[in-house]
């Protein structure tokens, strides 16, 4: 029995030291030196791109409110064919990151939640694009 309880404590600690080991290498690497050396190299620059943005739900509603001046919660879910949930995490990050301008009312006795896209967020997106465009001259260029 004294064996087996020694033999699990081993395990045990085998697995915690791995863990342990994967913590502090991940809390080693340097993100912009990974980015630098794949520059160096010449490979993609799209590791440079606005993840906020890139992701597809949220370049969507600020698409969306860079073609309207503003859009209701309502609007924005039935455009994006997504949940309340999934739409209201994604859109506070990107309130949250400064692009994204809310003001919640009612109507009735019903709440409302507008969105309008903020100079920032203009920007963002603008840059996003450029972005965008110049990977693509890049490709075709090739």
């Amino acid at each position: 029995m004294a064996k087996r309880s020694a033999l699990k404590a081993r395990k045990h600690e085998t697995r915690e030291s791995r863990a342990d080991s994967w913590e502090e290498s991940k809390r080693e690497a340097k993100p912009s030196a990974v980015r630098e050396s794949r520059a160096a190299k010449g490979q993609s620059r799209a590791t440079s791109l606005d993840r906020l943005i890139h992701e597809r739900l949220r370049l969507g509603i600020i698409s969306a409110l860079a073609a309207n001046e503003s859009l209701t919660f309502i609007d924005l879910k039935n455009l994006m064919n997504t949940t309340d949930g999934n739409l209201s995490v994604h859109a506070r990050k990107l309130e949250d990151a400064g692009y994204v301008a809310v003001t919640k009312s009612f109507d009735g006795r019903m709440p409302r939640t507008e969105y309008k896209l903020t100079a920032a967020g203009r920007r963002a997106l603008e840059g996003y694009l450029s972005h965008m465009e110049a990977l693509l001259k890049q490709m075709r260029g090739r």
